[in-house]
């Protein structure tokens, strides 16, 4: 039987342009314990690109409960902490819904 295929996500945020630096800064080195939850939980390829005042996020999710993985994420307190340093840096975009702050975005075109 061939291994399932992971979930692909990409999701676009606004990075406020007086924060670019500090984000980008804060971004060459990631706390581990966030990046270690993030594992723990099945993600995996993350990565975030920048254009503009525009973040663009692509991962791939490679367990069997998305929204309990995704949910063990934002209650994990190192997580959190990491979220209250990066939010104030960045702007929803007006696509995203209430519920979102990363807006994920449909894959359109994928080659193996």
């Amino acid at each position: 039987m061939a291994p399932k295929a992971p979930k692909r996500i990409a999701a676009v945020l606004g990075i406020k342009p007086e924060h670019i630096g500090q984000y980008e800064a804060i971004h060459r080195e990631v706390w581990p314990t966030v990046l270690a939850t993030l594992k723990r939980n099945h993600v995996q390829n993350f990565s975030i690109y920048r254009y503009e005042n525009l973040l663009f996020s692509y991962m791939e999710y490679t367990g069997s409960n998305y929204e309990e993985d995704m949910s063990a994420i934002a209650a994990d307190p190192e997580t959190k902490r990491w979220w209250a340093v990066t939010e104030p840096l960045q702007s929803k975009v007006l696509e995203a819904g209430a519920d979102e702050w990363w807006h994920e975005i449909p894959e359109k075109f994928h080659l193996d």
